[in-house]
């Protein structure tokens, strides 16, 4: 029987799809599931649920729950990462802090102010988790979903744990385009690669045919450009489709949420659309109206279909032998050839008995490079931040943000990440008794003598052309 441990089953309805999933599968039936969390607040709920699926289908799966994340860990075959950190707390202070500095954010979980101080809450639980692994597990692998994924994994990829992260982006993106092009999902053949939630698909073909004559077309008609009208004007300057939605991605680029101009035309969808605060609005609603209440109570115990989730797959093919391909999360390592080698990139990757398999997918086209670099920038200066405890790297991460360094001054800048850091400190072990150096605004006198300084030679040369002008 192999050990399947989940670190965050308190995440109730994500942990009952993995655990289903993994149950429909026969050859994954004989499953022991480790259900830990912090606390007992909701794993008992997903623990009474899975005895109930297992009854009723004669499954041989066991499940049990803990709170001791060693003891979930010690010998498993298989590890599933799902906690957040700081909950739905947290998650207001990522979104109110820089709204009234003047940040806006959609989403908040991947990039921007509130995906740097995600991952500074997150890294270092996945450190330590990671460390319990390499003592109690050294052999399982770690199935990632934990975000910001991309700083997540980048931290991963300084321990000896074997991981991918997952993301459902691909598949549900690919859901969106088969509807574009009137082509069933099953017969594109595509290539998607660069960075979690900006991956880029290189190739849509069906038999034979490039889709994307047809897909540009498309987004030049109004009736299909009003449905993502971010990702859609990303297609028409950038060339090429990526794997997010309007919500998401409007944070990851500097064009679509500078100023209430830009989120008029480009963001007033509702919900995940583009609208303010959306996911975070959307976790409060969620918390407060199940708050107590059994969430599970009344789901069917009929086995269900598998999801689009990746989870189960993996396990198959690497217990069965039968190959997977899927797009994960890994260390870049020469997989894209102009990103980063020690970055985490998303792109092909197969699964078998022996493992992962990367594939070499090659250089992005420039452009499609150049944007993944802009989010690459600020995941590198998060990671460092969040392993070293230095506050001055939280403001180099922010500084270097798209959304925010085209919102905010540099001054501003380090008084959002100061407010943020102070607010969210019993989340941030890492930066305990340190703040955020204040830099007050240099107030130039009228009429004040400047020191003599060399003249920077650019000046220099303007002013003697002035001088043989007059």
């Amino acid at each position: 029987m192999r050990k399947v441990a989940i670190i965050g089953a308190g995440s109730v309805v994500f942990c009952k799809t993995l655990m289903l999933d993994i149950m429909a599968t026969p050859e994954l039936q004989d499953t022991e599931f480790a259900l830990m969390a912090p606390s007992k607040r909701r794993t008992p709920q997903v623990e009474a649920f899975a005895k109930r699926v297992i009854a009723e289908n004669g499954l041989p799966s066991k499940v049990w729950v803990t709170t001791d994340r060693r003891e979930a860990l010690d010998g498993a075959d298989f590890v599933i990462a799902t906690f957040q950190i700081g909950g739905v707390k947290a998650f207001g202070y990522d979104y109110q802090i820089p709204y009234d500095h003047g940040v806006d954010q959609c989403i908040g979980d991947t990039l921007g102010p509130g995906g740097i101080f995600r991952a500074l809450r997150s890294i270092p639980v996945t450190m330590d988790m990671a460390h319990d692994m390499e003592e109690l597990c050294p052999d399982a692998l770690l199935l990632n979903y934990v975000n910001p994924m991309a700083m997540i994994c980048w931290a991963l990829g300084k321990t000896n744990v074997q991981f991918v992260g997952l993301c459902h982006g691909v598949q549900t993106t690919m859901d969106l385009i088969s509807g574009y092009v009137d082509v069933p999902k099953d017969e594109i053949d595509f290539l998607c690669a660069g960075i979690n939630h900006m991956g880029w698909f290189l190739k849509l073909e069906h038999e034979a045919r490039d889709l994307y004559p047809l897909l540009r077309e498309r987004f030049e008609d109004p009736a299909y450009y009003a449905n993502e009208k971010v990702r859609g004007e990303a297609l028409r300057h950038f060339g090429y489709f990526m794997t997010e939605s309007t919500g998401h991605l409007s944070e990851y680029l500097p064009y679509f949420r500078k100023n209430q101009k830009a989120l008029d035309v480009y963001c007033d969808e509702p919900g995940f659309g583009g609208e303010t605060g959306a996911y975070y609005q959307w976790c409060k609603m969620v918390e407060e109206r199940f708050e107590g209440v059994d969430m599970l109570a009344d789901e069917p115990t009929e086995l269900p279909r598998r999801s689009v989730e990746y989870g189960s797959y993996i396990i198959e093919a690497m217990e069965t032998d039968r190959q997977f391909k899927l797009n994960g999360n890994v260390i870049n390592g020469g997989m894209i050839t102009n990103l980063p080698a020690d970055c985490c990139a998303e792109g092909p990757v197969y699964v078998d008995r022996l493992g992962l398999h990367k594939t070499v997918v090659g250089d992005l086209p420039s452009q499609c490079a150049a944007l993944n670099l802009t989010n690459i920038n600020v995941q590198r200066l998060a990671v460092e931040a969040a392993l070293s405890g230095d506050p001055e790297q939280i403001v180099h991460a922010c500084a270097l943000d798209p959304l925010t360094a085209a919102t905010l001054t540099l001054k501003e800048i380090r008084g959002m990440a100061a407010d943020m850091l102070e607010a969210e400190k019993q989340w941030l072990p890492q930066f305990e008794g340190k703040t955020i150096r204040p830099t007050p605004t240099i107030t130039i006198p009228e009429g004040i003598e400047r020191a003599e300084v060399p003249v920077d030679p650019a000046l220099a040369i303007l002013a003697r052309f002035g001088e043989l002008l007059d």
